[in-house]
């Protein structure tokens, strides 16, 4: 199970100073491109330079997962034989549309744990929904998949998402509301704890971000990816529960507990009538806040 990640930023693979570097950013998980972010000629000459940012990251404590090439490119094994380690908790594997292609990534994954003398399973991959056909078979890739526990949606403007499912990208997000609350449900659905969403890349409008971030929160999500450094401490601040809601759920568990030991099954607490229903999501909140380091 991956530990929960209020903020996730992308780093080029072929940039080995930008690797050593983005630890100070703040980010819950860095994640090292071998896809996009690195040209064609410097594929090969990024593994090298990932492995040792994997290990060198993970003596600081930092979450990091890597993104390979997908299967179409002919480049995904030369990737994963080049970056596996036992300091790497996941593996992201682009357009992933159906359960199949992530057994064919677990099939590989298998047999490069075991080869280099790694558990079997202990490699997370999160799925990571950037087409039409992965945002209609979010369910099944989950509930069919053993090593998929996390789930994030791509909802940004003119990328795969955007040209696979053909919105017109708006500051307000109206456009992709359906998909962000379909990919949610079926995440949450199939068990997986804290979804996450990538769905803001303007670098320098930093407000729209704040607002985006407040809005996925509110509709589920527990994380964001972010485009840029700045960008962290927005999405780490938005995701992180504050101390009134920390304050707010702790009263209301001692309230709960107070109750039952009186033999009362709910109370009024703060206005509202609560009950076991909400005792569980207070604890489930505060649960997610020590995930993430905050003293509860």
């Amino acid at each position: 199970m991956l530990r929960p990640s209020r903020s996730s930023l992308f780093v080029p693979g072929n940039r080995a100073a930008w690797i050593e570097k983005a630890a100070g950013y703040g980010a819950d998980t860095l994640i090292l491109d071998l896809e996009d972010s690195v040209p064609d000629q410097e594929k090969a000459a990024a593994r090298p330079i990932v492995k040792a940012g994997i290990k060198a990251l993970a003596k600081k404590g930092q979450g990091v997962s890597v993104r390979v090439n997908g299967f179409a490119t002919g480049l995904t094994l030369d990737d994963l034989e080049g970056v596996l380690c036992p300091e790497l908790p996941s593996i992201t594997l682009p357009k992933v549309e159906t359960p199949a292609d992530m057994h064919e990534l677990d099939a590989l994954l298998t047999h490069l744990e075991r080869r280099l003398g790694i558990p079997v399973g202990t490699i997370a991959t999160p799925l990571g929904c950037e087409t039409a056909k992965a945002m209609r078979n979010v369910y099944e890739i989950v509930t069919q998949c053993r090593r998929v526990t996390q789930v994030t949606l791509a909802a940004g403007p003119g990328g795969d998402a955007a040209r696979a499912i053909g919105y017109a990208w708006s500051r307000e997000g109206t456009e992709t509301l359906y998909l962000r609350a379909k990919v949610l449900l079926d995440a949450r659905a199939a068990g997986v704890q804290y979804p996450t969403i990538s769905s803001w890349w303007n670098i320098k409008d930093l407000e729209g971000l704040e607002r985006d971030a407040k809005w996925n929160r509110q509709l589920g999500y527990r994380g964001q990816t972010v485009m840029h450094p700045s960008h962290v401490p927005i999405v780490n601040a938005v995701f992180t529960p504050s101390e009134e809601e920390i304050a707010f759920h702790k009263g209301l568990i001692e309230a709960m507990q107070d109750a039952q030991r009186k033999g009362i099954a709910a109370v009024t607490y703060k206005g509202d009538m609560v009950d076991e229903a909400m005792l569980k999501t207070s604890r489930e909140l505060l649960d997610f806040a020590r995930s993430i380091g905050v003293k509860v």
